[in-house]
Order: structure tokens, then C-alpha cells, then sequence
């Protein structure tokens, strides 16, 4: 009896000892997986604020580099139903930018629209998330008189800790921090040759912010003045 009771000892403390380096294995392969996965999550949100960032640039590259001034207005003001204008202003942590452009994509059929449109740039408080600044694009279709107003706006890039412009000025040769292309103080009639702009993107790498720098050149520095007598 003796002999027995020892052999089943042995046998039932052998089928603890297993269930528990099985448990261990267990624990030690599920934390894997977990670190595993929160690491393809963390990869995966970086690669989406770098996209996002590389969205966003693209696209005002596309925009500001075919912005343009209109010279064409009628003789008498008071007829004049359109203005074009590209002004430039300090903001914090996003500056502002309205100019007009061509590039409107027509994608209502038979829609009454050229290439033309309004658009601005803008930091944008996001009202459900306190402290949280969005970069917003508004864009109109039709031009008026009222260039930095109307049209659509929505959201180019999430949660920013700076939009930041510089202008490059090919009379100074010099950059400047705003700009005015109504105003005969400032930039009257005038497009600067290049924009440098500047986007940072809040929990980039390992929390930090994200940065993304680039410098668009501006095509048509001088106002339209084709049609119009000499």
C-alpha cells in the first residue's frame, strides 16, 4: 500500500508541475502576442499621421502652386462681382491663408464651374476634444466679392501643433512672415515665387510631434491681364 500511495503521489505531483510550466508558457506566449499586436497598432497609427501629413502637403502643394491674381474687373466698380486676392496672416499655433486658384475638380455633371474656386487655409478649434487643433480647408467654387468666406470647409490634417507659412518675396529677395496682395503698404498686387510651409503633426514617433517641411513654387507671380486693351 505504501508503494502505491507514493507512485500516485509522484504522478499527481508531476501533473501540477506540468499544468504550471504550461500556464508560464502560456502567460509568456500571450504577452508575445500582445506586444506583438500593440506594436503592429502603434506602427499602424504612425504610418496613417504620415500619411495623413504626406495628404495634406500634396495637396496644398497642388493648390498653392497654381494660385493666381485677376486683373479683369469692369471699369465701373460698382459693377464688379468678383475679386481675386492671396493674403497671408499670422495665427497661433496655425496661420491663415486665402487665395484663389486653379485647382477646382468639377465632380457634379453638367455643374456650372471652372477650374477656378476660393480657398483657404486655417487652424480649427476641434469642438468635441478641448485643446485639439485641426487644419481646416474651405473651399468655394464660385468666386464673389467675399474671398475669404463661403464655400465648404472640412478637415486636411488631425490634431496639429503648427501650420506655420513663409513667403518668399521676389522684389526684397527676402522671406516674409504674411502677406497682402490688396494692400499698396504691403504686397499690392503681387504673388510671392515660393510658399515654404511648415505642418506638424501631434503623436509621431514614440509621441512626439511629426514634422513635414516643404517649399511650393508659385507659377503665376503677376496678375491675369490677357483680353484686357494695353
Amino acid at each position: 500500500m505504501s508503494r502505491r500511495s507514493s507512485s500516485r503521489a509522484i504522478t499527481l505531483l508531476e501533473v501540477l508541475v506540468s499544468i504550471t510550466i504550461l500556464a508560464m508558457v502560456s502567460v509568456l506566449i500571450y504577452g508575445a502576442f500582445d506586444s506583438m499586436s500593440k506594436a503592429k497598432n502603434g506602427i499602424g497609427r504612425l504610418n496613417q499621421r504620415y500619411r495623413e501629413g504626406r495628404l495634406a502637403i500634396r495637396r496644398i502643394s497642388t493648390e498653392l502652386s497654381s494660385a493666381f491674381l485677376s486683373a479683369h474687373q469692369p471699369l465701373n466698380q460698382a459693377l464688379a462681382v468678383r475679386t481675386t486676392v492671396f493674403i497671408g496672416t499670422n495665427g497661433t499655433p496655425a496661420d491663415r491663408l486665402d487665395f484663389n486658384s486653379f485647382s477646382h475638380r468639377r465632380i457634379v455633371r453638367d455643374a456650372h464651374e471652372s477650374d477656378q474656386n476660393e480657398l483657404s487655409y486655417f487652424g480649427s478649434q476641434d469642438p468635441e476634444v478641448s485643446g485639439k487643433t485641426d487644419l481646416a480647408r474651405r473651399e468655394s467654387a464660385e468666386l464673389d466679392l467675399e474671398p475669404t468666406r463661403g464655400g465648404q470647409v472640412l478637415v486636411l490634417a488631425e490634431d496639429i501643433d503648427l501650420f506655420d507659412l513663409h513667403y518668399l518675396d521676389a522684389v526684397s529677395g527676402t522671406w516674409q512672415d504674411r502677406w497682402n496682395s490688396t494692400q499698396a503698404m504691403d504686397q499690392l498686387a503681387r504673388l510671392p515665387i515660393q510658399v515654404k510651409v511648415t505642418l506638424v503633426l501631434r503623436n509621431g514617433p514614440g509621441g512626439k510631434n511629426l514634422p513635414l517641411v516643404a517649399r511650393i513654387p508659385i507659377f503665376i507671380s503677376n496678375p491675369l491681364t490677357f483680353a484686357i486693351p494695353q
